[in-house]
C-alpha cells in the first residue's frame, strides 16, 4: 500500500543526485543547511541511561560497539530532565540525568565508530509514575507560567543546540511528546528559529503517535517525528498476519495524511515490551506478568515487512538500547530488543539495508 513516488515531493539541492537502480529511486535527504548527504532509511536505536557517567563508561563502549555489529548506523542519544510535576515551570537535571561530559564522550565514540548520532533531550514529570499525568500533559493556565516554563525550556535546547554544532551532530530532536504545549506554536517556531542560528543539525520534533496531525509547525523542521506506539491488535496472542493487517490502518492514515505536508517521516521511537500487551498498548511500561520475547519479535517482524518498506519513512529507532551489552535476554519483560529475538530480526533487515547502500555508494 505503499504511496508513489509521484506522490512525494522533495525540495532537493543542485548537488544532490538521485541514484537510479531499475524503477526504484533512492532519495537522499533534504537539507535545509549545507551538509552531508544522509541516506535512507536511517537504520537507527534509542541509546538510553539514568545514569550520570554511564555513557563515558568502558560497559557503553561495548555496547556501542555491539550495535555498530548488527548494523545500526544511527543512535538516538536520549538525555532527560525533570519537573515536579506538569504545571511546575522549573525545569532541572538530577542525578539520573548524563552528563554534559558523558554525552560529549559517547558522541564521539559514536562517530569514531561511524555512528551517527541524534541528540534526543527528554522532559518526564517526576511524580509522572501515579499514573494521572505525564509530558504530553505539561501545560499551563497563565501566560506568565508558560513565558516561564518556555524560558525554562530553550535554555536546556540552546545548550545542547550548542553541543550538537561543537560535535558535528547529524540529527536533534527539539522536543519530545510535548504535546499540549505544542498548541503554542509560535513559541515553538521562535524556538526553532534560534536553534537553526545555534547549530547546522537536522532538525526534528518527535510527536506521540495519537497527536501527529495536530502540531502545526512541521513545515520549519526536516521531518516529521513520531513516536510510533501506534496499537496494531486487541489480542494478546496475535499472528503476524493479524499484526500486518493492524498495521495497515495507520500505514493508510499516514499516507492520507503526508499529502498535506512536504516531509519525510522519522519513527523517532517505536517499541514493543516483551509481554502479552505488547501490540495492544506497545507505550505501557511492563510492570508485571510472565515475559514473552516471541511476541515482541513478531510485532518487530511485521513492522520491517510492512512500514519498513515505505518511501516516506526515513528512518526508525527502536526503543531501547542499553549501556550494558548483556542486557535484556529471554526472562526480559522490558522494551529492549537486546538478546532477544527481536534483536536477531533488527540485525537482519538492517544489515540488508546496509549492503544496499553499500552498492549504491560504489555504483
Amino acid at each position: 500500500m505503499g504511496m508513489s513516488n509521484q506522490k512525494i515531493f522533495f525540495k532537493i539541492s543542485s548537488s544532490v543526485v538521485l541514484l537510479l537502480f531499475g524503477s526504484s529511486v533512492i532519495f537522499p535527504a533534504v537539507h535545509s543547511q549545507s551538509q552531508e548527504a544522509l541516506f535512507y532509511p536511517q537504520r537507527g536505536m534509542c541509546y538510553v541511561t539514568w545514569e550520570k557517567d554511564r555513557f563515558s563508561s568502558q560497559y557503553s563502549n561495548e555496547s556501542l560497539q555491539k550495535l555498530v555489529s548488527i548494523g545500526v548506523d544511527y543512535i538516538s542519544i536520549c538525555v532527560t530532565y525533570y519537573q515536579e510535576k506538569y504545571n511546575s515551570t522549573e525545569i532541572k537535571a538530577t542525578e539520573q540525568t548524563p552528563s554534559d561530559k558523558s554525552i560529549q564522550y559517547v558522541i564521539k565514540n559514536a562517530h569514531k565508530l561511524g555512528l551517527k548520532v541524534m541528540l534526543k533531550p527528554h522532559v518526564d514529570l517526576i511524580d509522572r509514575y501515579d499514573g494521572t499525568y505525564w509530558r504530553a500533559d505539561i501545560g499551563f493556565v497563565t501566560e506568565e507560567d508558560w513565558e516561564k516554563w518556555f524560558k525554562e525550556y530553550e535554555k536546556i535546547i540552546l545548550h545542547y543546540a550548542q553541543m550538537c554544532k561543537e560535535y558535528e551532530v547529524e540529527l536533534y530532536c527539539v522536543g519530545t511528546e510535548l504535546s499540549f504545549t505544542a498548541q503554542k506554536e509560535s513559541r515553538w517556531r521562535d524556538l526553532i528559529a534560534k536553534v537553526r542560528a545555534e547549530c547546522s543539525s537536522q532538525l526534528v520534533y518527535a510527536a506521540n503517535w495519537n497527536d501527529y496531525k495536530d502540531v502545526n509547525f512541521w513545515d520549519v523542521l526536516d521531518y516529521v517525528g513520531i513516536d510510533a506506539y501506534f496499537p496494531i491488535s486487541t489480542k494478546s496472542t496475535p499472528t503476524l498476519e493479524d499484526l500486518i493487517s493492524g498495521w495497515k490502518k495507520w500505514e493508510c492514515e499516514i499516507e492520507s495524511w503526508l499529502e498535506t505536508v512536504n516531509k519525510k517521516i522519522v519513527f523517532t521511537e517505536i517499541g514493543y515490551p516483551s509481554t502479552s500487551h505488547a501490540a495492544i498498548t506497545p507505550w505501557e511500561n511492563p510492570t508485571g506478568g510472565n515475559p514473552d520475547v516471541d511476541i515482541q519479535a513478531i510485532c518487530y517482524k511485521a513492522f520491517f515487512e510492512t512500514i519498513w518498506n515505505e518511501p516516506w519513512l526515513a528512518g526508525v529507532y527502536w526503543w531501547k538500547w542499553d549501556t550494558n551489552v548483556n542486557a535484556g535476554g529471554k526472562n526480559n519483560r522490558q522494551f529492549t530488543p537486546q538478546n532477544k529475538p527481536a534483536q536477531e530480526i533488527v540485525e537482519l533487515n538492517y544489515k540488508n539495508v546496509a549492503s544496499r547502500d553499500t552498492d549504491a555508494e560504489s555504483a
